[in-house]
């Protein structure tokens, strides 16, 4: 029987495939927290990685964000084989793991001069990327952009056929954006429409990504909702995303965005790497998770041993 996410220990996590999985969040209603890291970042306790660090604070799923397939730094992993870095961080932390990868034209290198964010082949949406993510232990693929890339919605169509086609029966497939990732005219309510949903999910899309309302100018709460219902009339879970730095705002706000995307039904709550930088502010996290599922199963989450 598929136990509620929420209520997994590392040793349910670890049995489940890629359909009982997406059960197990849908049966949270409302409830996974997931939440951005950087590893390629130094982290904010130093010996400890940042994925831990957020897994501590009461995140459900870990989204790993600037990973590198051909260079998988994780700072403060303990020395391991290029091939076992997930498979490591999920012995770690007993969550869930995603990895974003960005399907951007080959000839979009950077829209920031920090070198740290500048696409490399490691991180296109490729299918050979994809695949050497399935062989390292990945639960999940999120297909999206990160700021100044250039990633437009038709691209990651494109990516999501080519990837579904060969790997969409062993891993999740995620994707949409929760900032325009430099595209203009992919901005406010033309960042994602029913179309481009429409698209994903006939592409292989399990889980549509969306920004969080009162996080993107013009995205509101009755906007998403809509979006939401869509969704999941079309048989695709949804993750709303804190992707404009506010996962380091102050703890009324963030409480704020929190209700605000269980209103709109979702099913994952996003929280980006930005509290300084490589992961949200650690005090948010917890609220926000106190904000959607309160102090038993937040508590319950932070301290549940990974060897259960």
């Amino acid at each position: 029987m598929v136990k509620r996410l929420i209520d997994c220990n590392s040793g349910d996590i670890a049995q489940m495939g890629k359909a009982d999985l997406l059960k197990s969040i849908a049966l949270s209603e409302g409830r996974v927290i997931a939440c951005e890291t950087i590893g390629a970042v130094p982290p904010y306790l130093e010996t400890v990685t940042n994925a831990e660090f957020a897994a501590g604070m009461g995140a459900d799923m870990l989204i790993l964000k600037l990973f590198d397939v051909n260079n998988p730094l994780i700072y403060a992993l303990p020395p391991v084989e290029k091939s076992e870095t997930i498979r490591e961080l999920k012995r770690l932390t007993g969550r869930v793991i995603a990895v974003n990868l960005e399907p951007a034209d080959p000839g979009c290198a950077a829209g920031t001069e920090n070198q740290v964010w500048a696409l490399t082949e490691g991180r296109r949406a490729t299918v050979s990327n994809a695949r050497t993510l399935c062989e390292m232990g990945a639960d999940m693929i999120l297909l999206t952009g990160n700021p100044g890339i250039g990633v437009q919605n038709h691209a990651i169509t494109e990516s999501l056929k080519a990837i579904s086609q060969e790997l969409g029966d062993r891993i999740i497939l995620a994707a949409g954006k929760m900032h325009a990732s430099g595209i203009l005219s992919e901005s406010g309510q033309n960042l994602i429409t029913r179309h481009d949903i429409e698209e994903f999910v006939n592409a292989g899309a399990d889980i549509i990504l969306l920004p969080a309302p009162g996080t993107v100018p013009g995205i509101t709460m009755e906007y998403i909702r809509s979006l939401v219902e869509y969704a999941h009339s079309l048989g695709a879970l949804t993750m709303t995303a804190i992707g404009t730095s506010q996962e380091g705002a102050d703890r009324n706000t963030i409480r704020q965005i929190a209700l605000l995307c269980k209103m709109t039904g979702t099913d994952i709550h996003h929280l980006g790497d930005s509290g300084y930088v490589g992961m949200a502010l650690p005090e948010n996290i917890m609220a926000y998770s106190i904000a959607v599922k309160g102090v038993r199963h937040t508590y319950r989450r932070m301290v549940r041993s990974v060897n259960r």
